[in-house]
């Protein structure tokens, strides 16, 4: 979480951490077809339910960036060329290889390249690229009105609600006229909209959230249940089939995004964060969290296959989980190399792009 500034915020590290093992404990412990742990199981110890549907790392994902953006550019003048050139720096150069990774494997599997390029070129504006691509195509898209938005808050604090109240208007409309959806409010700014702007405004309103421990502590714990009665009614595939025509899911990015800004906004502001080796080390998993979420498409799935199948039995969800963690862990080695060798030599061309004031 270290910018071009120089600013560093470990307890930001520390929730991208987070977000990264509950997406690769979703993988782990389902893939894309429930193995091994079924998608009909509902884990008995409720908090557990937001690993059971790990996707919403996803949304965490998203909440942590508009907090973040917020927090190194509300009421600042910045270059925007810079930023973007930055952006591109950051989350490019490592796409790039995982898309070329990807189409080498297509095309040793001889499946059509075309296609695929196809698909790749589509990814600019549509959720197609690959291993977990499609939420840099979101990042994107979130850049481009990033400017308005830090306007809007620069005007009034409330009026970036209106942003979430239009985007539940339009989901509901799109609901009532496709009769579902869950696909656009998952994968595209049509739903992730609210939770950049959640992040944005949680940073704004950090004074008020800061040491609000109850009031923390019970959002979070009304969040878990809530998800826990959503994995109960089926969760992200079975709510009844995917996509799910409930219209829970208009509502689900503004839920995710509200209690994700709150927690966020409280994590970074109410202690002083320890710089124990523990504490170093999931903010380094947080670091590196970029590379796990990209590369861990690539053995994620035969790596829960291996386990279950030549060491022992992990349909048991909580028993499928420790493996996950295991698994997390160990990736923190891949990421490692990947952030030195491929992210990393990229990061040392950006530019400043927080103006200084009479510079």
């Amino acid at each position: 979480m270290k910018s071009s500034s120089g600013a560093h915020f470990i307890a930001l590290d520390h929730v991208r951490a987070l977000a990264a093992l509950m997406v690769v404990t979703w993988h782990f412990i389902h893939a894309t077809n429930g193995y091994p742990v079924t998608f009909d199981y509902v884990p008995a110890i409720f908090p557990l339910a937001v690993l059971d549907e790990g996707h919403t790392g996803v949304a965490l994902f998203m909440t942590l960036s508009g907090y973040l953006f917020a927090k190194l550019l509300d009421g600042k003048s910045i270059d925007y060329r810079a930023f973007i050139w930055n952006r591109a720096l950051r989350l490019l150069p490592l796409l790039i290889v995982v898309i070329l990774l990807v189409g080498l494997q297509k095309l040793l599997n001889g499946e059509s390249i075309a296609a695929y390029a196809q698909s790749i070129a589509q990814g600019l504006w549509l959720p197609s690229l690959p291993n977990g691509g499609w939420s840099i195509t979101v990042e994107f898209h979130y850049y481009l009105i990033l400017p308005l938005l830090l306007w809007m808050l620069h005007q009034s604090q409330w009026l970036p609600f209106s942003v979430i109240g239009v985007a539940l208007v339009l989901r509901w409309f799109l609901h009532q006229h496709h009769g579902e959806i869950q696909f656009l409010a998952y994968a595209t700014l049509v739903g992730r909209i609210d939770q950049f702007v959640l992040g944005m405004l949680a940073y704004h309103f950090s004074g008020y959230i800061a040491r609000r421990h109850v009031l923390v502590l019970l959002a979070i714990v009304a969040f878990t249940a809530f998800y826990w009665f959503f994995d109960q009614q089926g969760g992200f595939f079975r709510n009844p089939s995917y996509p799910s025509p409930s219209p829970i899911w208009i509502f689900m990015p503004t839920i995710e995004g509200l209690v994700y800004a709150i927690g966020i906004a409280w994590y970074d502001n109410s202690f002083a964060h320890s710089q124990s080796n523990f504490s170093k080390l999931v903010a380094r998993l947080g670091e590196y969290s970029y590379s796990i979420y990209l590369l861990h498409f690539f053995v994620v799935f035969e790596a829960a296959r291996f386990v279950h199948e030549h060491i022992m039995d992990i349909s048991n969800f909580y028993l499928a989980c420790v493996w996950a963690l295991f698994f997390f862990v160990l990736m923190l080695l891949p990421g490692y190399v990947s952030f030195r060798l491929i992210e990393a030599p990229f990061l040392r061309h950006r530019r400043r792009y927080i103006k200084v004031p009479g510079a």
